[in-house]
């Protein structure tokens, strides 16, 4: 008798087993999980480019020579709203970074595109030109007004990072490579 009970027990044992088996192989197919992240895809940005510079009021901005290590992601033009100008890109180190412009009251603006970033009172010296840093709980950002729009490159990377990518904003012709990290001449 005893012997029937140790078979009866391993024999259940044996398929409560095989029903959770089931059940989290269901789960498994089912569910979805990330096997491998997707990498983010680089955009290339050279149309939006060209139709902003045409339609804004005042000069758009983008990169030129930068390396290939800096990955455009994202990119607006929003004539209706303010003339928002916005082109995201993923610095070397894999940080955000964004270029927003527009004609949006500054203070207002800059809050809005930082994530409620503050100016601290400080500048900085970038290409020959001052900034005002802004700190923020998420993002930092450098920012400047200048033609009647106020031009922000914000996001989670270091202040030195932004001040390399407010060094290598470029007003000048679309079709300088614009879009391809690494395109147009470096600025010097």
């Amino acid at each position: 008798m005893a012997g029937m009970r140790g078979r009866q027990t391993v024999r259940d044992m044996f398929l409560s087993m095989a029903v959770i088996g089931a059940v989290v192989a269901v789960i498994y197919v089912f569910i979805p999980h990330d096997d491998t992240a997707t990498p983010v895809k680089r955009v290339d940005y050279r149309v939006e480019l060209l139709t902003a510079r045409r339609a804004a009021p005042y000069p758009v901005l983008a990169p030129a020579g930068l390396d290939q290590s800096w990955k455009p992601t994202s990119v607006t033009y929003k004539r209706q709203d303010a003339d928002a100008w916005h082109l995201g890109y993923l610095d070397p180190d894999g940080e955000y970074v964004a270029v927003e412009q527009s004609t949006a009251p500054a203070a207002k603006f800059v809050a809005k595109v930082s994530q409620e970033a503050a100016d601290t009172g400080e500048t900085q010296r970038v290409a020959g030109a001052e900034w005002q840093r802004w700190k923020g709980p998420k993002y930092d950002a450098l920012a400047r007004t200048e033609g009647g729009a106020t031009t922000v490159v914000t996001g989670t990377a270091s202040y030195e990072r932004l001040a390399e990518m407010a060094a290598a904003l470029d007003g000048g012709d679309a079709d300088s490579g614009a879009g391809q990290a690494g395109g147009g001449a470096p600025k010097g």
